[in-house]
């Protein structure tokens, strides 16, 4: 499925530049595909939810190549990136950063000094997050939500753009910390990544036994990708709008009506059939 965005309600300028960014999409995706076999509809999603600075899960067994993925889309932008295997020791001070004692060269006496953590990355890959315990989720959650961290009741920025990548493993759970509902929607998209078809298979043995190794070209660099997000905002919602809706009834208004249609109520403070007063919460 092609990367579309539609010019709606934008000036001639902004129309144009949309048509730009469609041709830098598509141009991007070409340079991911000489590296990755397949997955083209995973591709897609990760730099949707990029460029509408989001986050992705990804859900897949090992060996899917999603380190390859990332760190490609990474490279075809020009972009820094980190990887961070979590694993159940890892405390968030292991992910944002840490201060350090040592002595300042003008007054020789010690001073505090921050050492920045791997969240300080444009691309960021948070492997296997579900085995990690809460407290250092929170502190990528807080990194995601939030485009900074907090340490030592101090907060420091984290770079622009800022894309988190987490994976999870969907067949070994024995020991893991799985993320709430309510953490989960902090990702923009949960994307599962299945196993390529006996073709590309095939293609991927061919490019794992030869010498030559294909790199992507960058297509654009930060400031042209923040460019594009800014102007990603700009665009309306574009969405199917249902055949039973009114006929006057704006995309944007249908896609929020399902929206509301589909959500669960919390329960309400007040129980009014119930019989007691002492029962009835304040």
């Amino acid at each position: 499925m092609p990367v579309r965005a539609e010019p709606v309600g934008l000036s001639g300028d902004d129309a144009h530049a949309v048509d730009q960014l469609r041709a830098a999409s598509e141009r991007i995706l070409e340079e991911c595909g000489k590296v990755i076999v397949g997955q083209q509809d995973v591709m897609e999603l990760l730099l949707i939810a990029l460029l509408a600075q989001g986050h992705a899960l990804l859900v897949g067994v090992p060996g899917l190549a999603k380190t390859l993925m990332i760190r490609t889309l990474a490279d075809s932008m020009n972009l820094t990136f980190n990887r961070v295997q979590f694993t159940p020791d890892l405390i968030p001070t292991d992910i944002t950063g840490t201060r350090m004692i040592e002595d300042d060269p003008e007054t020789h006496r010690p001073v505090f000094k921050f050492l920045p953590g791997p969240l300080f990355a444009n691309v960021v890959l948070a492997d296997e997050v579900n085995r990690t315990p809460p407290k250092t989720q929170s502190a990528l959650l807080e990194a995601m939500q939030e485009k900074q961290v907090t340490v030592a009741g101090v907060r420091h920025q984290l770079p622009d753009p800022f894309f988190v990548l987490a994976t999870q493993n969907p067949i070994e759970q024995e020991g893991t910390y799985p993320l709430p509902e309510a953490q989960q929607d902090r990702f923009m998209f949960t994307v599962n990544v299945g196993y390529p078809n006996e073709e590309e298979e095939f293609r991927i043995i061919e490019a794992t036994t030869s010498a030559v190794r294909s790199q992507p070209q960058r297509v654009v660099g930060r400031e042209e990708l923040v460019a594009m997000q800014r102007l990603v905002r700009k665009l309306r919602a574009v969405a199917i709008v249902n055949p039973d809706a009114d006929a006057g009834r704006t995309p944007t208004r249908s896609c929020e009506s399902s929206s509301r249609s589909s959500r669960r109520e919390p329960p309400s403070n007040t129980n009014e059939d119930s019989p007691n007063p002492h029962k009835r919460a304040i």
